[in-house]
């Protein structure tokens, strides 16, 4: 689905797939394309439900680090958005920004504030309390909230807000969006940090490149939560029953197209003075491909039998993956609920066509199949496992084309047709008149003495 081919990737082991951490992007030149918004998982920390003011240190739903999370109430809020506090000594908060592919422009928007807990003495938020914030792909942001001066050590600070923003170009799909203490004073209490609330972010996505070929779809990458996996093994096989993934297609990255022209059939030449005139019947046929058994490829290794999807491009294996494979199924029913119409890992057709042939020219069918690729991913029902893929195989939403051609012959075509047709030789009196001209005579008789050939070589007919 965006996407140049990236390289070959190194073999970790035999059952290891090592992916790639970044994805380079080569677009072909289009319109740019319109803003939208990226989804931020849990952007005001409500998840899971927190009991009381806090502060909790608590894992919070789709965010990795153990921060110090804050109600709206006693953050000093206006809206009903929670905040944390990022610790010190480096402490984190991350999230991997789902759906961002490498290329686009991502502005990260998102409020900030000195720390409101009663641990903080004036002295440690006069200034405001340092932190910095980055992207994947992009530059480090050193920020530092505002300043709460009137601040005394035991009494809850109200909260000094201030709206933020962060601009970058992913330079990875799936991009990491880190918030990063900068507290580093031993002295200072574990919850006198810096606090972030109301985390969004939309993206100017980079064009659609529509010139990847269909055998080279770029390498698949999973996850578990918002760390990389190694391999694509485990999403697969978390995906390995009928209701344990849903396929959720990126319709931005999804399109039809038409393929590049093959000839079907043989071309007839007409070495002849007259118009040639014939029907004959096409058979063709058109198969899928899909980016994980070519990421599996690239690295070398053997595809895992849950990650076979019906690309082999073998009638009979893929007749037997469509049954078997819960993948498949998953694959098209999303794509029929959101496409209207059923989705084909492969098909075959026959056409019969009347050729009409000049003198001196060639007759050849074209095919111009209509295909589709879609792009997307397989998320488990618990929605840890993501795996993405892309896959590419024939539509039957708009026509293929069929080119009925003809046209002048070829030097090599001309020189066959005024080639002499095959022949013998005339060893004896090759160039020498007839010596007699046959006319439907009789029978000569046999010879009437032994070694004596007969005198008249023929009777005439009486």
């Amino acid at each position: 689905m965006n996407r140049a081919t990236l390289p070959a990737l190194v073999v970790l082991g035999s059952a290891g797939l090592l992916l790639p951490w970044a994805a380079p992007v080569s677009a072909a030149p289009a319109a740019p394309a319109a803003t939208q918004p990226v989804p931020v998982l849990n952007g005001d920390f409500a998840d899971p439900v927190m009991r009381g003011d806090g502060p909790t240190t608590v894992g919070i739903d789709f965010w990795t680090g153990l921060n110090q999370r804050y109600s709206p109430t006693a953050s000093g809020r206006t809206d009903a958005s929670h905040a944390v506090a990022l610790q010190k000594d480096g402490n984190t908060l991350q999230q991997r920004l789902r759906g961002v592919r490498a290329g686009a422009k991502v502005t990260v928007s998102y409020e900030d504030s000195p720390a409101v807990s009663k641990e903080c003495t004036g002295e440690q938020v006069v200034n405001g309390q340092p932190y910095a914030v980055t992207g994947s792909g992009g530059p480090v942001q050193e920020v530092t909230t505002a300043g709460d001066p009137d601040r005394v050590k035991g009494t809850p600070g109200k909260g000094r807000w201030t709206g933020r923003a962060y601009v970058f170009t992913a330079g990875e799909n799936d991009p990491m969006l880190t918030f990063t203490s900068r507290v580093t004073d031993s002295r200072t209490h574990v919850t006198c940090s810096p606090m972030i609330a109301r985390i969004r972010a939309e993206e100017t996505p980079p064009a659609v490149d529509k010139t990847v070929d269909k055998t080279r779809l770029g390498t698949s990458e999973a996850y578990k939560g918002n760390d990389r996996e190694s391999t694509l093994h485990n999403a697969a096989a978390a995906c390995n029953g009928e209701n344990a993934c849903t396929f959720r297609p990126d319709t931005r990255t999804s399109f039809r197209y038409y393929d590049r022209a093959r000839v079907v059939g043989e071309a007839y030449i007409n070495c002849t003075r007259n118009t040639l005139e014939h029907s004959r019947v096409l058979s063709y046929s058109e198969r899928g491909h899909d980016s994980i058994s070519q990421t599996y490829s690239a690295a070398g290794l053997p595809l895992n039998e849950v990650a076979r999807l019906p690309t082999s491009g073998v009638r009979a294996e893929d007749e037997k993956r469509l049954k078997e494979r819960p993948m498949a199924a998953q694959l098209a029913l999303a794509y029929e609920n959101t496409w209207q119409r059923p989705w084909q890992w492969f098909s075959n057709d026959e056409r019969t066509v009347v050729e009409k042939i000049q003198p001196g020219e060639v007759s050849w069918v074209e095919l111009q199949p209509s295909r589709e690729r879609v792009e997307g991913w397989f998320v488990s029902k618990k929605d840890d496992y993501r795996l993405h893929a892309v896959i590419d195989g024939p539509s039957r939403a708009v026509p293929d084309r069929l080119l009925q051609r003809t046209g002048p012959m070829s030097e090599a075509e001309k020189q066959r047709c005024a080639a002499a047709r095959p022949m013998t030789t005339t060893p004896v009196g090759a160039d020498a008149p007839a010596s007699s001209s046959d006319k439907g005579l009789l029978r000569t008789p046999a010879p009437t003495a032994a070694g004596a050939r007969s005198v008249n070589r023929s009777m005439p007919l009486g």
